[in-house]
């Protein structure tokens, strides 16, 4: 099931209604998002692993991987198909170690050329910038230049994911300047047609190539 990075990458809003979380991953997936971050930071450990089993399941219909935002035992209990770190959740290099090389693994590197390069040299799968506009998810965030997406494109032979505030609006600018894939929350999952957002987001990789 290990895919490109690549597309409409979805990231999971926080919920404690499980089924109302799948509705919303399947509507998502099933309108072209092709790959899934579970992300819940308000969750108990109980509840990630229901939601992650549940989502595992989701994900396995659609052929779509499933990757866990930052917690590695969960994602090594749930036998995931990746892991997401933020830039303070772990080691990427024992990331890699104990996921083992055939996991997808991706680091935050904000707006720093240097962490994807060291992100790189430790085993990542690709590597994600951002944010690139203001976000309801993270509103302090610093704001990374669109630019330096093509500087990333330049100096790293991996895929880059841009995330923060992307919106069917915005989007375009960050795919031209060379981002492989968008990661969306508010936008997709708010959206009062999440399947039909997701086939919009679709169509502007298709539009660039």
């Amino acid at each position: 099931m290990k895919r490109g990075i690549s597309g409409l990458y979805a990231v999971t809003p926080d919920t404690v209604n499980t089924p109302d979380l799948l509705a919303k991953v399947a509507a998502a997936l099933s309108g072209g998002a092709r790959l899934l971050q579970y992300r819940n930071k308000s969750a108990n450990a109980v509840l990630r692993l229901t939601q992650g089993r549940a989502l595992l399941a989701l994900c396995g219909e659609y052929q779509v991987p499933l990757i866990i935002n930052d917690h590695l035992e969960l994602a090594l209990a749930l036998d995931a198909q990746g892991l997401h770190l933020g830039g303070e959740d772990g080691s990427a290099t024992e990331a890699r170690e104990r996921l083992g090389p055939d996991k997808i693994l991706g680091v935050s590197c904000y707006g720093r050329i240097e962490s994807a390069l060291a992100a790189a040299g430790a085993g990542a799968t690709y590597v994600a910038f951002g944010g690139f506009f203001p976000s309801k998810v993270k509103p302090g965030a610093a704001r990374t230049p669109v630019e330096l997406l093509s500087d990333a494109k330049r100096e790293l032979n991996l895929p880059v994911v841009a995330i923060g505030g992307i919106t069917l609006d915005n989007a375009p600018a960050l795919l031209a300047a060379g981002a492989d894939s968008v990661a969306v929350i508010s936008a997709l999952f708010e959206a009062p047609d999440i399947r039909r957002t997701a086939r919009r987001f679709k169509k502007l990789f298709h539009e660039r190539t």
